[in-house]
């Protein structure tokens, strides 16, 4: 059951986001979902905020009077909210503002049919995936369950690999190829140097020397492994650029 939130000023704009929506849903044969319409971010924030409301995705309009579409998202974030969001607007202005918010897409209205269902199966690809269980084998025996998304970072240690996870960290007895290969076909994880996989759901910020992830690890790094990670985190953000 998927729980899908849309948050617009305006009601047309509603409609038409709902339209789009519930047909590539049907389109999918995906009946088991729950649309909830909200017209402003506050109302929003609210229902969340209060633990009414769950959604698994949220398509947020940008320009709304009140807070702001990227307004709404930060203080999702700020809550540890991890709901996917997809950004609409007129303007591609607050584009830097949404890839600082991990929203998976961002789609320029008008809104046109073709651009809006290959989004929704790059969003729901990745839901999916988010759903999908990792088995690891930890240092010192025992088996470890998690999501991939549970995943911050990992840490090659020659034959041992650190993973810093959500709520703890996991020493698993591999090599960092072995681990690569378990974790490559998921998305958003990317190789930093030679001692780095990193979530690109859990970065921060890119520096010059640095990568800031949100558990706060500061991951140092060579300039020129820098400006290539920057490239490859502004592609996984906007994916396809057809898409905006």
């Amino acid at each position: 059951m998927y729980f899908i939130g849309l948050c617009d000023d305006e009601e047309r704009e509603l409609d038409i986001i709902e339209d789009f929506l519930t047909a590539y849903l049907e389109s999918k044969e995906l009946d088991e979902y729950g649309i909830e319409r909200f017209q402003s971010a506050e109302e929003l924030l609210e229902r969340i905020m209060e633990k009414e409301y769950n959604p698994d995705l949220l398509l947020l309009d940008i320009f709304m009077s009140g807070k702001t579409g990227v307004e709404a998202a930060e203080e999702l974030r700020r809550q540890q909210c991890g709901t996917f969001i997809v950004f609409l607007t007129t303007s591609k202005e607050y584009a830097l503002e949404a890839y600082g918010v991990d929203a998976l897409q961002y789609l320029v209205k008008p809104l046109d049919r073709e651009r809006f269902f290959h989004a929704m199966e790059i969003v729901f690809q990745q839901m999916k995936k988010t759903e999908e269980q990792i088995v690891m084998k930890v240092a010192g025996g025992g088996i470890r369950q998690m999501k991939p998304d549970e995943i911050i970072c990992c840490e090659s240690q020659k034959n041992y690999q650190m993973l810093y996870l959500e709520t703890e960290e996991c020493r698993v007895r591999m090599t960092a190829k072995e681990l690569w290969e378990m974790l490559e076909h998921f998305t958003q994880f990317r190789r930093c140097g030679r001692s780095y996989i990193l979530n690109l759901n859990h970065v921060i910020s890119v520096e010059k020397e640095e990568i800031l992830m949100d558990n706060e690890c500061r991951i140092f790094i060579p300039r020129n492994v820098s400006a290539e990670f920057k490239k490859v985190y502004f592609s996984y953000f906007f994916n396809n650029e057809e898409n905006r």
